[in-house]
């Protein structure tokens, strides 16, 4: 239950920041500058880095679309690679081959602006007036890209919380064997102060009782040298006299 709790918690505050801002995930009509001149394009915010959307994106437009997006060249103004998919068949856009192109710019760092536009030849873009059934078909692509770039960014969300969880769990695990360890260790030290105040007390004892020995011996040693010594200057004396 704490589990689910803590998981919930980080979701929160991930996902607070994508409820707040209107623009993501909806997609409006927009212009890009390609080959000098502005072209017609649906456009939508997503979030994730831009590396990681642009790979998703083309991964996602081969499985679903069959659609095999290749880096072409530079946008005018930006100076940004301009993914190109070149008369390819496209069935839910036209029975026609169509070019298809997409960009993808970071307007910040966890958030990615895909842009989708297409024509038939390099001199007939679809819009929506003249070309509206194109134009809206790239639209419902668009749309649809935009469902499962919501639902991958909740799955890493959710990967990234239960990454976060798992760190915290062993940071957990780790303090409470470091806790343990520490109170066995406390308690053996504990145990050999008492032992070493034991060991301690013991020595002073003999301590004393050494010294007090000592001091005796001392008095022995100095007697037994005195006793000696008489006995030397006697021997001495005696040999004097023969």
């Amino acid at each position: 239950m704490q589990k689910v709790y803590f998981l919930l918690l980080l979701l929160a505050g991930w996902l607070a920041p994508v409820l707040a801002s209107a623009q993501l995930y909806d997609v409006r009509p927009g212009e890009v500058n390609y080959n000098k001149k502005p072209r017609p394009a649906l456009k939508v915010q997503v979030d994730g880095k831009a590396t990681d959307v642009r790979e998703f994106f083309q991964d996602w437009m081969k499985s679903s679309y069959n659609v095999k997006f290749k880096t072409g060249g530079l946008l005018g103004m930006g100076k940004s690679d301009v993914l190109t998919a070149k008369q390819t068949p496209a069935s839910t856009i036209s029975g026609k081959l169509v070019d298809l192109y997409a960009t993808i710019i970071a307007p910040s760092d966890s958030v990615s602006e895909v842009s989708l536009f297409g024509g038939f030849d390099d001199n007939t873009f679809f819009d929506p007036d003249k070309t509206a059934t194109e134009y809206n078909a790239l639209r419902a692509i668009a749309q649809n890209f935009a469902g499962a770039a919501r639902l991958k960014a909740y799955r890493d969300m959710i990967a990234e919380a239960e990454k976060k969880l798992k760190a915290v769990e062993k940071e957990k695990e780790r303090l409470e064997k470091e806790q343990a360890y520490l109170k066995t260790n406390t308690e053996a030290n504990l145990a050999r102060i008492e032992e070493l105040k034991k060991k301690n007390a013991e020595n002073l004892l003999q301590s004393r009782a050494d010294s007090a020995a000592q001091t005796k011996n001392k008095v022995l040693l100095d007697e037994s040298r005195l006793r000696l010594q008489r006995r030397r200057d006697r021997l001495s004396a005696l040999d004097r006299k023969n």
